[in-house]
């Protein structure tokens, strides 16, 4: 275990590819989050029992055994089936990250905790201007669909008018004949 003076910055792809979508929650496992602390998963599970009162449901939840199974079936070489888990894993939320820097008092815990925040915040973020973006796009296709539904009213008229003017009978002249 590197001590707080060794602590090296994490990449942020490192921490993005450790985010889950379980229960329609963006998560982090403990095994994971154990080795990013450098401690063993059964320590950080043990400090999360013992202040149990510190991760309601919202910020931490065990993997029931069908979430684990769609879980490993996401990743076909899964680490996690090398691994052997004995015990369901536990998902933390970003809050439930935050609040685990109160639990493992270590200089790396915090450092890496606060990292950790950053990524959350920055992939909250670039969800958001996504959001933006696709209701921009949404309101642009709305547009040219009733560009699309003027320019056929515009077209039907025109038809009405060219097959109005074919019908018409040619009108006697009126004035001096030659």
């Amino acid at each position: 275990m590197p001590k707080s003076s060794e602590f090296t910055a994490i990449a942020e792809e490192v921490v993005m590819n450790q985010i889950y979508f379980i229960r329609n929650q963006k998560v982090m496992l403990d095994r994971y989050l154990a080795r990013l602390y450098g401690v063993e998963t059964k320590v950080l599970k043990q400090q999360v029992r013992r202040n149990s009162e510190r991760f309601p449901e919202d910020f931490m939840f065990e993997m029931t055994e069908t979430e684990l199974q769609n879980w490993r079936s996401q990743f076909v070489t899964s680490n996690s089936i090398k691994m052997g888990l004995r015990y369901m894993p536990m998902c933390f939320t970003e809050q439930g990250v935050a609040m685990l820097s109160s639990v493992l008092k270590s200089d790396q815990a915090i450092k890496v905790n606060i990292q950790i925040i950053r990524v959350f915040t920055k992939l909250r973020s670039f969800l958001l201007e996504n959001t933006e973006v696709r209701l921009e796009i949404e309101k642009i296709k709305k547009k040219i669909d009733n560009h699309g539904k003027n320019i056929e009213l515009v077209f039907q008229y025109l038809d009405e008018l060219i097959e109005k003017s074919e019908n018409e009978k040619q009108r006697e002249k009126i004035g001096y004949k030659q």
